[in-house]
């Protein structure tokens, strides 16, 4: 708590303080894709400043910044911001909407056409607090989403995945509680974090390369931090796994 509130660096030199570009600074994230979701688009403006989450840090010459989202039309406003900042980012936009497999296969079909390596995915996309609702598949909208087994490992294949917690962050993410989330900042304003440090946890952990072949761990303000022992049980894990794939099959055989 006195790290996150004083910002004070933690063993991998960053801290709750932290920005994404003081986390990527001098790092050569050239020829990288990436692909980011997020239900309404990545892209955060805060205050006056034109601040972008984390589309920005990944949108330069010789990257590709996929923008993964349900409302394009957003999505292609973030687009532009970027464009107006570099001229030479290379950045697509995509239709996904994860409350929906149709469209989440229809997205990895058009994302294949566009013969382009996958460098980096980030899950940013997330819902809370929202009224109980049922996607077109049958699922409530809360739970559907694209799984992620942590840790993955084979012989052979150079696949890291990890989970971050980027920080108390003011997004649409609390849209369906917008007046208890004003009363929780302003009793945790001291907390809260501005844009460019709320993506600094993300982009720690898909480009510092202090942490190339780091699998199966969890982040908290640009660290590793140890979980709860209920995410640490292999057993509530292969539960959960094994609940996920049996919720996907049944959807798609409907």
């Amino acid at each position: 708590m006195f790290r996150l509130i004083t910002g004070r660096a933690g063993p991998s030199g960053f801290g709750s303080a932290s920005t994404a570009e003081q986390v990527t600074q001098g790092i050569d994230a050239a020829n990288l894709t990436a692909i980011i979701t997020d239900n309404s688009v990545v892209l955060m403006v805060w205050s006056k400043w034109d601040w972008l989450g984390d589309s920005e840090s990944f949108s330069a010459e010789e990257r590709t910044c996929i923008i993964a989202a349900r409302n394009t039309e957003t999505a292609n406003n973030a687009k532009q911001l970027i464009l107006k900042d570099n001229h030479n980012a290379h950045v697509d936009v995509l239709k996904l909407d994860l409350a929906s497999l149709k469209s989440v296969e229809a997205f990895a079909d058009n994302f294949i056409a566009l013969d382009l390596p996958l460098n980096i995915l980030i899950n940013n996309a997330g819902i809370m607090f929202c009224p109980y609702e049922l996607s077109e598949d049958g699922l409530r909208y809360s739970l559907q989403r694209i799984i992620s087994k942590l840790g993955l490992q084979a012989e052979g294949v150079n696949i890291t995945v990890n989970s971050v917690h980027p920080g108390l962050i003011m997004t649409n993410l609390f849209k369906y509680s917008g007046f208890l989330m004003r009363i929780l900042k302003i009793c945790t304003f001291i907390l809260w974090k501005n844009v460019h440090q709320g993506a600094a946890t993300t982009c720690y952990v898909a480009l510092h390369p202090s942490l190339k072949g780091v699998s199966g761990k969890y982040f908290v303000d640009c660290n590793e931090f140890k979980p709860s022992r209920f995410a640490r049980s292999q057993v509530l894990a292969k539960r959960l796994w094994d609940f996920s794939c049996k919720l996907v099959d049944e959807a798609e055989k409907a």
